[in-house]
């Protein structure tokens, strides 16, 4: 024996980063080594041949059991730390195969159920001891299987990840939607399985086929209202047409006995002015009705082209000054720099601005200002905007403006109307490719404006 002392060997320190499994093996490795150690050495040593031992052999034999021993003690506390990282393992597999939102089986190609966790067995309405070894077709009806068988042909075709949507019939007859998945993989003794994943969707399927009846409602009561519109329509066309021949009749023979000889006394001058005056008012209801109604029945014939803006916008103040003078309402135009042409039908666009100039001038106050400007908003479209400085609307009465036969609470009013000029105007706005519009501040006033393209070459 060498009779020098030799150095006490390092304490073993383990390799936090191995996994579990190269852990094992590390550790089987440094016992096999142990072992082999162990084998060099006497397998016993009497009493006596210990006392003969010189006390340098003595203490190199108690110095190697001792390292044997803490290494020893070493194996065995990695050996503890990797079974608490092994259960560590085990919950998560609990936690996110067990306790999945979804349902997971494996199925062999026979369609037999291998393994499922407990949110399948708790979704088809079985135990899963009862789950595992029947058929997954089990739990289809006859007519949704093919569905399934289906989606495995496409999976065993193709080789990716196949999805349908089938319905299910759990234990208690319960009919179940899901939307399955399926992949395939190869077990350890090299047979092909499937992973199945299952989704409860139930719930949405109930509200598509809500939805679907919505639907179908929606679409038959849009039917029923085209149909109501179109009579509607239909109706106030004809009778346009069966009023405008007594109301020009009546005219007519007012106006002959306003200008007769004898001339007519003042109080029947009085009458005469009345009837005229109702005529005239009636008249122009019964236009703006056949007016409405030929446009709904997309019967207006737009005749389209490059309009001077500046010129329709004169034309206007021509037209208007009467009924501005009547209420003392001061009316501004704008002044054009340079010619703006734009494309629209030129009395359809001067229709609708006097449409605009009227109703601000007859809601307007007493003496009130009436303002007509334009506008670019873009490069390619002008917008005139007419404001006043009457009593102006509520986001309610802007809500409903443009709404036919609507006069905003004004029905009591002194102001005689219809409520059917602003819907006019908005569908013809919107025929010659314009957007109309209003914005208001109760008792500040209100701006009705519409845009318009600019005609092609136009500055």
């Amino acid at each position: 024996m060498n009779s020098n002392k030799p150095e006490a060997m390092p304490p073993h320190t383990p390799d936090a980063t191995l996994d579990p499994d190269g852990e094992v093996q590390s550790l089987r490795r440094r016992a096999e080594d142990s072992y082999q150690l162990k084998l060099a050495l006497p397998v016993a040593l009497s009493l006596e041949v210990i006392k003969e031992m010189a006390p340098q052999d003595t203490q190199l034999l108690y110095h190697e059991l001792r390292v044997h021993q803490i290494e020893l003690e070493m194996q065995n506390e990695e050996l503890r730390r990797v079974q608490v990282e092994l259960d560590a393992a085990r919950e998560r597999y609990f936690d996110l195969y067990e306790m999945a939102p979804v349902g997971y089986c494996t199925v062999n190609n026979d369609g037999q159920i291998l393994e499922a966790n407990l949110t399948a067995a708790t979704l088809l309405g079985v135990t899963r001891n009862a789950l595992v070894k029947l058929r997954i077709t089990h739990f289809m009806p006859l007519a949704q299987r093919s569905i399934y068988q289906e989606c495995c042909a496409l999976l065993e075709a193709f080789g990716k990840t196949q999805t349908c949507e089938l319905q299910m019939i759990t234990g208690a007859g319960r009919p179940l939607w899901v939307n399955l998945a399926a992949n395939m993989a190869r077990a350890a003794d090299g047979a092909i399985i499937l992973r199945v994943l299952l989704k409860d969707v139930s719930e949405r399927v109930r509200q598509d086929a809500m939805l679907q009846v919505k639907n179908t409602e929606l679409e038959r009561a849009r039917l029923l209202a085209d149909k109501a519109n179109a009579a509607k329509s239909e109706f106030l066309t004809s009778m346009s047409h069966e009023l405008r021949s007594p109301l020009n009749a009546i005219l007519g023979f007012a106006q002959l006995m306003e200008t007769g000889n004898p001339p007519p006394t003042p109080a029947q001058k009085s009458s005469i002015d009345q009837i005229i005056h109702g005529g005239w008012y009636l008249l122009g209801l019964v236009n703006e009705i056949l007016d409405l109604a030929t446009i709904e029945a997309g019967q207006v014939a737009l005749s389209m082209g490059c309009e001077s803006l500046a010129e329709v916008l004169t034309d206007c103040q021509i037209m208007i000054e009467p009924q501005s003078k009547a209420r003392g309402i001061v009316v501004s135009f704008p002044t054009f720099a340079q010619p703006c042409l734009v494309r629209a039908d030129r009395r359809r666009l001067k229709q609708v601005v006097i449409n605009l100039l009227s109703n601000a001038i007859k809601y307007n106050r007493q003496y009130g200002l009436v303002n007509v400007s334009f506008s670019q908003p873009s490069a390619r479209r002008v917008r005139v905007s007419v404001q006043d400085d009457g009593l102006g609307l509520s986001p309610e009465q802007v809500a409903n403006v443009f709404q036919p036969f609507n006069r905003l609470g004004q029905e009591l009013g002194p102001q005689e109307g219809t409520g059917i000029g602003l819907a006019v105007s908005k569908r013809l706005v919107e025929m010659m490719d314009g957007s109309i519009g209003v914005t208001s501040r109760v008792g500040v006033g209100s701006v009705f404006w519409f845009e318009l393209a600019l005609a092609e070459g136009a500055a």
